[in-house]
């Protein structure tokens, strides 16, 4: 399965979620949510996964967390904030790069409409 192909999965599964609970819930409300929903539909997820930040060939465990990756290959961000802040964007992008993902998808719950709060970042895709 591609990287599109788990994006689409990923974003219809979003506009049901929303749909159903609309804004204005905790990110891990979401997050947990989306979790049992894609693995539902037999999806491998993986839940605050740590990111290493390698330094000088030293791997610094205590990096960050993603919030869900899909099938190794699409790295999820969830928000539930007023709106979307470039450093946001940026978070993802440092997140692909650590990882070597090609596909991140930043999801703002916090939307009247939550097509507004589906960003793409790619790396290198």
């Amino acid at each position: 399965m591609t990287e599109n192909e788990i994006s689409k999965i990923i974003v219809n599964t979003c506009f049901q979620i929303h749909k159903e609970l609309g804004p204005g819930l905790f990110e891990s409300v979401y997050e947990g949510i989306l979790f049992y929903e894609l693995t539902q539909q037999e999806l491998k997820v993986s839940k605050q996964q740590a990111i290493p930040v390698i330094w000088k060939e030293i791997k610094m465990d205590q990096g960050f967390r993603a919030d869900l990756i899909v099938e190794n290959k699409v790295l999820i961000e969830i928000k539930s904030v007023e709106s979307i802040a470039p450093v946001h964007q940026k978070q993802v992008l440092t997140y692909l790069k650590l990882t070597g993902l090609k596909l991140g998808i930043l999801i703002n719950f916090n939307e009247a409409l939550i097509k507004n709060g589906i960003t793409r970042i790619v790396n290198n895709l």
